[in-house]
């Protein structure tokens, strides 16, 4: 049974150099699967990611549904510049639908992962993803994901957690 939330939802970022940004995300999402919530996950600039895994993810539908809409299994910046071209397009289809979930409210929680990533390589602009934020309906809880966080989108959000890559000294006992 899906639970209606009239609250207002709350943007949320995972950001850093370490490791576990998805991850993070996935056990936020998880928590609302919990809750009786519907979450759809987005992922963007993935590139090779073990069969596995997806298949994993896979078993937690329809409550979590994961799309991707890049068709290349490499990452975006080892691609050539044609194909780099072709894999816009498909991001650019990713954005539309993930304008499309936000404004309709067609699920209680989104996770744009890597979705930072986008304006990092100059795939969208600051201002597209500015208007894809202020599109939201209100009541449903995003998370983003990206290595960097631009300070700009900092009055959009409610709140950001950083990962940080810690080395560890295994020599010491």
């Amino acid at each position: 049974m899906r639970c209606k939330r009239m609250s207002k939802g709350t943007i949320q970022v995972i950001c850093g150099e370490g490791k576990g940004k998805t991850t993070a995300a996935l056990g936020m999402g998880i928590s609302a699967l919990l809750k009786g919530q519907t979450v759809i996950m987005i992922q963007f600039l993935k590139g090779c990611q073990e069969l596995a895994s997806c298949e994993i993810l896979e078993r937690l539908e329809p409550e979590l549904k994961i799309f991707r809409f890049e068709k290349s299994d490499a990452f975006f910046e080892t691609l050539s510049e044609e194909q780099q071209k072709e894999e816009r397009m498909n991001i650019r289809n990713g954005m539309n639908f993930a304008r499309k979930v936000l404004s309709t409210g067609e699920c209680d929680l989104v996770i744009l992962d890597e979705v930072l990533g986008l304006l990092d390589q100059g795939i969208i602009e600051m201002d597209e993803m500015t208007t894809l934020l202020q599109s939201r309906v209100e009541e449903i809880d995003l998370i983003l994901t990206g290595k960097v966080f631009p300070k700009e989108l900092d009055p959009l959000v409610d709140g950001i957690r950083e990962i940080d890559h810690l080395k560890v000294d295994n020599t010491k006992q």
